[in-house]
C-alpha cells in the first residue's frame, strides 16, 4: 500500500498518508487546526480544502458549490490521495484561536463565592498532593541498629501522623547514602495517590541541596484546554495557558469523537494523541517561560467530562453512549505520568477527579466542589452550558444532577455560519422592532466572520422580541424589511450583509437553524425541570443559580430568560464563576480539605438518567416554544 507526501501550503508543512486515509488525517497530523464539527461525516462543510497539485478521490462533495469544485475545492474528509498532493487550508476552515476562560472572572468583576486570593496559601494551610518536609533521623548505634528505611519511616509517622507509608526501589536504593553524605538531615518529598492509602516517599535529598518543584491543574474541556502550572509551597499560579483542543478535528461534541474512536482502527489512538499534544505544549511553553525542567514537575491533577477522561486516557469510551451507558470508570486511581503520555517527570502521579455518569464527569464534581454548594443551606442550582447541558441542584442535605443533550449550538455547532468566540464572531445583538435594522458587536470588534454562542442567544431573544419570528421559530410571512428572503434551506434573516462581512458573503440564519437553537434551549430548561419534579420542589425554591465555563461569561441572561434557556429568577440570584473546572483541580491540588470533599460529593451525588421514564420528554416538548408552553412559569415577561 502506498504512502503518498502530503504538503501544505504556506505553511510549510508535510505529512504521509495511504490511499485509504482521508485528507482530514493528513491535516492533523500535520497539526494544522481544522474545524470538522461533524467528525468526518461529510454533513458540516466546513473541512473545505484546496487541491493544489495532485489527484484526489472524493466519495461526497456536500454543500460545495459548482464554482468551488472547479477551482480545486474539496471535503477533506470525504477525499482520499491517489498521488502526492499539494493542498491548502484557506482561513474559513481552520480554527483560530478564540476566548478560552483560564481561570476566573477579569479583572474588575466581583465573585460573590470565592475571594480574590483563593489559591494561596496562609498560616501553613495548604496541604498539596506533593510536598517536602525536612526531617533528622537518628544515626544508628550498636545498640539501636534498626534498618534506615524503619528510622526514616518511624520519624515521618511521628511528624505527619501517617499510618501507612511506601516508598520506591530507587528511593531504597539511593537511602543509605543520602542520609549518610547529609548529616542525616534530609529533604523528603511525600506524595497523596488516590486510591492508594499510604504516603508514598518519593524523593530523599540532602537538606541544603534540595530542589524547588511544581504542580500541575488541568481542565480538559471538550472544547478548550486550560493548564496551570502550580508554586506547591505557595498555591500561586506561576503561569497559566489555554487553547482549543485539537481533539476538535474530529467533531464538536463528546458522541462524534465517541463514534470516531469506536469506528475507525486507530481511532481512540488519535484522539489521545491529540489532547496529550494540546496538554503537553501548553505544559512545555508554561516551563520554557518560566525556565523550569519537565522533571520540576512531580504531580497533576485533571479535571473532565467523562468522556474526555477516558480519551485522554484511552479507555474505550464505546458504552458511554450505549444504553445502559455506563463508562469504564468513574473512579480512577492516580496514575504515573510516563503511562498516561504527559511529559512531566516520569513518576509523577497524575489524579483525574472523579465522575459520577456517563455524562456528569470530574468538571462538574469540581464545580459543585468550588461553589460549596454541597456544604451549603442555600438551595443552589449549579449549571455548566457547552457541548453538553450538565447541572447540579442541591444543598448539603442532597445533590442530584443530570445531563441534556443540548448539542454544538450554543458553541456555533449546527449553524451554517455558527463559530466558537473567535476573531470576528458576532457576540451580542439588537434588532430593532419589525427586523429592519440590526446592531451587533463583534470579538476583538472585527468585522464579522460568524456567530458564536451568545449571539446566537441574543439573537433569537431580539429576533422574537421585533416580531421576526413567532414562539414556535418560525419567520413570519409579509415582513416589510429586505433581511428577510427565501433561500435554498428554506426561510432566513440577514444579520450582517456581505459589505460588513469579514468574508463578503451575507451571514445569515435560517428557520431552521432557530427551531434548532430552540430545541437546544428546551432540552436545558427541561432537565432543570426534571431535576425539580424528581424533589417536588418549584423553580422559585432556588436560592442561587450559580454558572460556569467559557459559554456562560458571554451570555446576557435577561436574554437568556427570555428566550427560556434559564429560569425566571430575580437576575441578583444568578453568579458567573468563570472555569470552575481548573479552579476545583487546583483545590484538590493544594487541599487535602478539598480532596476529601470532592470524594464526599462524588459519593453523594444521585444521577438522575433523562432517558429513563417520560418526564423528561414532556419537559422538553413543553419547552419548545419561547419562552415555554406554560407562561406561567416565566411572569417577569407578562405584560404587566
Amino acid at each position: 500500500m502506498p504512502d503518498f507526501l502530503v504538503e501544505f501550503d504556506p505553511d510549510g508543512r508535510q505529512a504521509y498518508i495511504s490511499e485509504q486515509d482521508n485528507l482530514l488525517q493528513a491535516i492533523a497530523a500535520a497539526g494544522i487546526p481544522l474545524k470538522a464539527s461533524c467528525g468526518g461525516k461529510g454533513t458540516c462543510n466546513r473541512c473545505k480544502t484546496l487541491v493544489r497539485a495532485g489527484k484526489v478521490k472524493s466519495a461526497a462533495s456536500g454543500k460545495l458549490t459548482e464554482a468551488e469544485l472547479a477551482a480545486g475545492y474539496v471535503l477533506a474528509c470525504q477525499s482520499t490521495p491517489e498521488s502526492d498532493l499539494v493542498l491548502e487550508v484557506p482561513e474559513e476552515s481552520r480554527l483560530s484561536e478564540h476566548r478560552v476562560v483560564l481561570d476566573g472572572l477579569p479583572a474588575g468583576e466581583s465573585n460573590a463565592i470565592l475571594p480574590e486570593d483563593e489559591g494561596l496559601c496562609k498560616d501553613g494551610e495548604c496541604d498539596p498532593l506533593f510536598k517536602k518536609i525536612v526531617v533528622r533521623v537518628p544515626g544508628p548505634t550498636l545498640e539501636e541498629a534498626e534498618d534506615d528505611l524503619g528510622r526514616l519511616f518511624r520519624v515521618l509517622r511521628k511528624q505527619i501522623g501517617a499510618d501507612h507509608l511506601r516508598a520506591d526501589l530507587e528511593t531504597m536504593r539511593s537511602l543509605p547514602a543520602v542520609l549518610r553524605q547529609s548529616g542525616w538531615q534530609v529533604a523528603v518529598s511525600l506524595t497523596e495517590a488516590r486510591g492508594y492509602k499510604a504516603v508514598g516517599v518519593e524523593e530523599v535529598e540532602p537538606d541544603g541541596l534540595a530542589r524547588k518543584y511544581y504542580g500541575l491543574a488541568i481542565d480538559i474541556g471538550t472544547t478548550t484546554v486550560v493548564v496551570h502550572l502550580v508554586d506547591l509551597e505557595t498555591g500561586v499560579s506561576l503561569g497559566v495557558k489555554g487553547t482549543y483542543n485539537r481533539q476538535a478535528i474530529y467533531g464538536d461534541d463528546v458522541i462524534s469523537r465517541i463514534i470516531h474512536a469506536v469506528e475507525n482502527k486507530d481511532g481512540l489512538r488519535e484522539l489521545q494523541k491529540a489532547v496529550l499534544a494540546t496538554i503537553n505544549e501548553l505544559t512545555a511553553d508554561l516551563l520554557r517561560e518560566h525556565d523550569l525542567k519537565a522533571t520540576d514537575v512531580r504531580v497533576a491533577v485533571c479535571a473532565g467530562n467523562t468522556t474526555m477522561t477516558h480519551l485522554f486516557l484511552g479507555l474505550d469510551p464505546a458504552y458511554i453512549r450505549l444504553e445502559p451507558y455506563t463508562p469504564a470508570a468513574n473512579s480512577i486511581p492516580a496514575l504515573r505520568a510516563h503511562r498516561v503520555g504527559l511529559k512531566i517527570y516520569p513518576q509523577a502521579w497524575v489524579q483525574c477527579l472523579p465522575g459520577i455518569a456517563s455524562y456528569v464527569g470530574g468538571d462538574i464534581t469540581a464545580g459543585v466542589l468550588v461553589t460549596g454548594m454541597a456544604f451549603s443551606d442555600q438551595m443552589t442550582l449549579f449549571i455548566d452550558i457547552g457541548t453538553n447541558g450538565e447541572m447540579v441542584l442541591g444543598n448539603k442535605e442532597w445533590l442530584i444532577s443530570c445531563a441534556c443533550s443540548a448539542g454544538p449550538a450554543f458553541e456555533g455547532g449546527g449553524v451554517r455560519h455558527g463559530m466558537r468566540a473567535m476573531r470576528g464572531a458576532i457576540e451580542h445583538v439588537r434588532i430593532a422592532p419589525g427586523g429592519m435594522v440590526v446592531d451587533f458587536t463583534t470579538v476583538d470588534s472585527a468585522p464579522p466572520v460568524g456567530i458564536c454562542g451568545s449571539g446566537l442567544i441574543d439573537c433569537i431573544a431580539g429576533l422574537y422580541s421585533a416580531g421576526v419570528i413567532d414562539r414556535s421559530g418560525n419567520i413570519l410571512p409579509d415582513l416589510k424589511t429586505p433581511r428577510v428572503r427565501e433561500s435554498d434551506e428554506g426561510m432566513e434573516f440577514v444579520l450582517a450583509w456581505s459589505h460588513q462581512s469579514g468574508r463578503k458573503v451575507d451571514i445569515t440564519i435560517s428557520e431552521a437553524e432557530i427551531k434548532n437553537l430552540i430545541r437546544s434551549k428546551a432540552a436545558v430548561f427541561a432537565g432543570v425541570n426534571s431535576m425539580l419534579k424528581m424533589v417536588g420542589l418549584p423553580l422559585d425554591a432556588i436560592e442561587r443559580v450559580i454558572i460556569a465555563g467559557g459559554f456562560g461569561r458571554y451570555i446576557n441572561i435577561k436574554d437568556a430568560v427570555g428566550i427560556g434557556l434559564l429560569p425566571d429568577l430575580p437576575l441578583e440570584k444568578y453568579t458567573y464563576i468563570g472555569n470552575s473546572s481548573v479552579k476545583g483541580a487546583k483545590m484538590v491540588l493544594m487541599f487535602r480539605r478539598a480532596r476529601e470533599e470532592v470524594e464526599e460529593i462524588a459519593r453523594k451525588m444521585t444521577y438522575l438518567e433523562l432517558s429513563a421514564g417520560n418526564t423528561f420528554m414532556e419537559e422538553f416538548v413543553s419547552a419548545l416554544f419561547i419562552p415555554h408552553t406554560d407562561l406561567s412559569l416565566f411572569p417577569s415577561l407578562q405584560p404587566q
